[in-house]
């Protein structure tokens, strides 16, 4: 369901329609554990990503994908803005502003391209597509790949990134490869910023297509005290947590996640 239609001039009306649709909104049909259990996953991935820059929806995505589909991709991505926009605004000055205007170039063509094969595409399409993309998330994240950051490699990186976060929520993974050797500091504070905007875009294009409207509101809101407390996590972790020694983790159960969320939907269509 999308956003309520206004005429120019009628935000007021729009605003209050929203707020009202999402008052009317029936409970989210979760049980208690499975509520905890979707706080502790997404406090975890925002700590991640708070901590070394990307890899919250590598590890959260296929999880919450199998324990509650309808949180993928519109309410992960919504309620990742306020932990990306709180990072961007902390490292601010480490920020590659030059990189983040030829990734967002590109991510507007992948978020549209997105776009359509969300109109189009089947369930069973959709989940085998997201086990592939976490695979090649997965694989791209591993590759290691030396990339200088040009513009050419930016509006690559933030093409792929537009297509497969606006399809999953998994972005990060071609802009990380593209940063890695530019230290954490530059690669966290520039991802943060290339999400803050991209992840606007993919916002925008879902809420068109009506991938984003009240309901996924609602969830986005039901995530947000996870990415909070995943920001203030990553701040008391500050100095203490190592890039090589988490990034393997991350990857690895990425993997198995991805891999499960094929297999659980080869079964389920068989």
């Amino acid at each position: 369901m999308g956003f309520p239609s206004c005429e120019r001039g009628s935000i007021r009306i729009t605003t209050a329609a929203l707020c009202l649709d999402l008052l009317e909104s029936p409970p989210v049909p979760l049980e208690a554990s499975d509520m905890i259990l979707i706080f502790l996953i997404t406090t975890l991935a925002a700590t991640l990503q708070a901590a070394i820059g990307f890899g919250m929806a590598l590890i959260a995505a296929p999880l919450l994908l199998v324990l509650y589909p309808p949180l993928i991709p519109g309410p992960l991505m919504g309620a990742g803005l306020l932990l990306t926009g709180l990072v961007a605004y902390e490292e601010r000055s480490e920020i590659d502003f030059s990189g983040v205007k030829y990734a967002v170039i590109g991510r507007l063509l992948g978020t549209a391209l997105a776009a359509l094969f969300l109109t189009l595409a089947s369930t069973r399409v959709f989940n085998l597509s997201f086990g592939g993309l976490v695979f090649l998330g997965v694989m791209l994240s591993w590759a290691g790949f030396h990339i200088s950051p040009r513009p050419l490699s930016a509006s690559l990186a933030g093409f792929l990134s537009g297509l497969m976060g606006t399809i999953s929520s998994i972005g990060g993974p071609p802009m990380a490869l593209l940063y890695q050797h530019s230290g954490m500091h530059t690669l966290r504070a520039t991802l943060a910023a290339y999400f803050v905007l991209g992840t606007s875009i993919s916002l925008l294009a879902l809420g068109a297509i009506g991938y984003y409207g009240p309901e996924e509101v609602r969830l986005t809101l039901l995530l947000t005290p996870a990415m909070l407390a995943g920001f203030l996590l990553a701040k008391l972790l500050e100095g203490r947590i190592s890039d090589g020694a988490i990034r393997p983790l991350i990857l690895s159960l990425s993997l198995l996640a991805g891999a499960f969320v094929i297999w659980q939907t080869l079964v389920g269509f068989s």
